[in-house]
């Protein structure tokens, strides 16, 4: 037991110099709880569904307990609904596929753990929206809804990560600042994302 408190000890040093005081970089993999919410409190009720998220990081420091985090994700969001129409129920599910762009501010209060906060640039790649009732399905899949969605979106994002030698478990929340339809002239409805990301990943 002695030896392996020393051991352990000893690992954890070696880590506290290797993660928090040099360059690092990783790639990471995992997935989105995501859904929408109406920013100016008109009726727009949908429920969460499921997205994969993966991409690469890289952590740069500011000294022992700072530094810097930027990422490139490539993250699914959406949302899903159901309803009735006609006396016929019906399923909608929107998928809508994101470049995720996090320049995080990083906290390091000790050699595994880092607290992670700041802004983010989302860029809409695709969008995909499945409607099915009974009798049947329609599928679309598009780059965009329409030319008046807005495909650049600044978002916010919180989280930590937790790093043993050199894997990795991270968690995020997230939320759009602007709503996803341009100057508000849309036909679609005006939403705001938000989602949960939990990743594994490989810090090198």
């Amino acid at each position: 037991m002695a030896l392996a408190v020393v051991l352990v000890s000893t690992q954890v040093m070696a880590q506290d110099l290797e993660y928090r005081e040099r360059l690092t970089g990783g790639f990471k993999l995992g997935g989105n709880l995501s859904n929408v919410y109406d920013s100016e409190g008109e009726e727009f009720d949908a429920d969460a569904k499921l997205g994969l998220a993966a991409g690469a990081f890289l952590s740069i420091p500011i000294g022992k307990y700072f530094g810097l985090q930027p990422e490139v994700m490539l993250s699914q969001k959406g949302f899903q609904a159901t309803g009735r129409i006609l006396g016929s129920t019906y399923s909608f599910k929107r998928t809508t596929t994101f470049l995720d762009i996090p320049l995080l501010f990083a906290i390091k209060p000790s050699e595994f753990f880092t607290i992670v906060v700041g802004p983010q640039y989302s860029f809409l790649l695709r969008q995909k929206d499945v409607f099915a009732n009974a009798s049947s399905t329609i599928e679309q899949e598009q780059e965009f809804e329409n030319d008046n969605i807005r495909k650049n979106i600044l978002c916010g994002v919180i989280g930590f990560d937790i790093t043993v030698d050199h894997f990795l478990v991270g968690l995020r929340a997230g939320a759009d600042f602007q709503n996803n339809n341009g100057n508000g002239s849309s036909t679609t409805p005006r939403y705001k994302n938000t989602w949960y990301q939990a990743t594994i990943g490989y810090r090198f």
